[in-house]
């Protein structure tokens, strides 16, 4: 590829490109971009994380050089430590990384070609945690709660720690040493203030590739602590069968519709990172009609707004779509006792809920009432 079509690859299905010049200048030049993306290790990863997994694909198809960071530290930061020790977040980093990896490798991508970096190998260190100091200086309380806004949680007596988090995640741009960050499009407003915080301490400023946010199977966010509205990376068949017949999707509409939203971002993109004519088929067999076959989103999102394809037309195809494409996932949990193991210690269930022995109530009618007297005649 050339530079044109690597960075028409870099850019394919996101929502905004903040700086795009800087990667534009770095393929004339004939270098690899390099480019991280983070996440922070709490609740379970989710079918949601398939979309930045596709991207990661087509980024590394397109020569990048990819940088996976676990960020143990934010995780802890997001006001973790009230419900759950550092410990609990050390072994849903090591849950993550297996996670991540196998996610990767379901969508075809080579894990030869990552560097994965755990966040506490590097933020504790002296000069990280100088510069910590010295963005906090330059920064106030209200840029940093603006930078945080929608990755952070707040309330009216927040805890320190979610101001911490924006600096540190501007601060991790330079410590991994890479031109871009890939995110959702929730953190737009941290990548503005990173442009604005790097040069305060001499350093340089770096794109920022905005990934879309793909509604849930609810039409809200897909959120790890809304358990309808997304599905599991481990999510058995049937289940997962189950949640999509039960997924939003309004006839003839395709905003805020999750299942039309994961062909577009996930299974459409994959597939075309393995075949140049990529081609989704949707089954009329129950009509006696012959299937419906798609190469574009485009002419998929045309028949569904004019009926040809229904919700119940398309739900069946996308669930298999996402029982064949974490297939391999299950089967890595499977096979690995080591991940099985560290799943018990990141997620463990909750202790069994203890029942209270209640007491009779025999009301005053028992034999030897009134007299001072219980039931079997002993003095009370």
């Amino acid at each position: 590829m050339n530079a044109e079509e690597r960075f028409a690859l870099i850019t394919e299905n996101l929502e905004e490109v903040l700086n795009p010049e800087l990667i534009q200048d770095i393929l004339k030049e004939g270098r690899n971009p390099k480019v991280y993306w983070g996440t922070s290790p709490t609740g379970k990863p989710h079918c949601g994380y398939l979309v930045p997994a596709v991207k990661i694909a087509q980024l590394l198809a397109a020569g990048c050089e990819v940088t996976v960071l676990i960020a143990d530290i934010h995780g802890f930061l997001d006001n973790f430590s009230n419900t759950a020790p550092i410990e609990l977040v050390e072994y849903r980093a090591k849950y993550y990384q297996f996670t991540i990896t196998a996610m990767l490798q379901a969508v075809g991508v080579s894990t030869e070609k990552l560097r994965f970096v755990l966040g506490s190998s590097y933020q504790k260190s002296p000069e990280y945690i100088m510069d910590v100091y010295k963005l906090c200086s330059l920064v106030s309380e209200h840029a940093a709660k603006k930078a945080g806004a929608e990755i952070v949680k707040q309330s009216s007596n927040a805890p320190l720690s979610g101001l911490l988090y924006p600096i540190l995640q501007v601060l991790d741009e330079q410590y991994l040493d890479v031109d871009v960050q890939f995110g959702g499009l929730d953190q737009r407003k941290l990548f503005a203030a990173s442009t604005e915080w790097h040069p305060k301490l001499g350093y340089k400023k770096r794109s920022h590739l905005c990934n879309v946010m793909v509604p849930g199977l609810t039409g809200g966010k897909m959120s790890s602590s809304e358990e309808d509205s997304k599905i599991d990376l481990l999510e058995l068949a049937d289940s997962i069968r189950k949640k999509i017949r039960k997924a939003q999707a309004a006839p003839r509409e395709i905003e805020n519709n999750g299942i039309l939203a994961f062909v577009q971002y996930v299974l459409f993109p994959a597939m075309a990172l393995k075949s140049p004519t990529p081609e989704f088929r949707i089954s009329r067999e129950r009509d006696g009609l012959e299937p419906l076959v798609y190469t574009s989103i485009e002419k998929m999102h045309e028949d569904y707004k004019n009926d040809i394809l229904s919700p119940q037309l398309l739900k069946p195809a996308v669930a298999e779509a996402i029982v064949e494409m974490t297939a391999p996932i299950r089967a890595a949990f499977e096979a690995s006792a080591e991940w099985q193991e560290v799943t018990l210690k990141a997620y463990p269930p909750p202790p069994p809920k203890q029942k209270k022995d209640k007491k009779k109530d025999k009301g005053s009618r028992y034999p030897g009432a009134g007299s001072g007297e219980t039931p079997n005649g002993v003095e009370p």
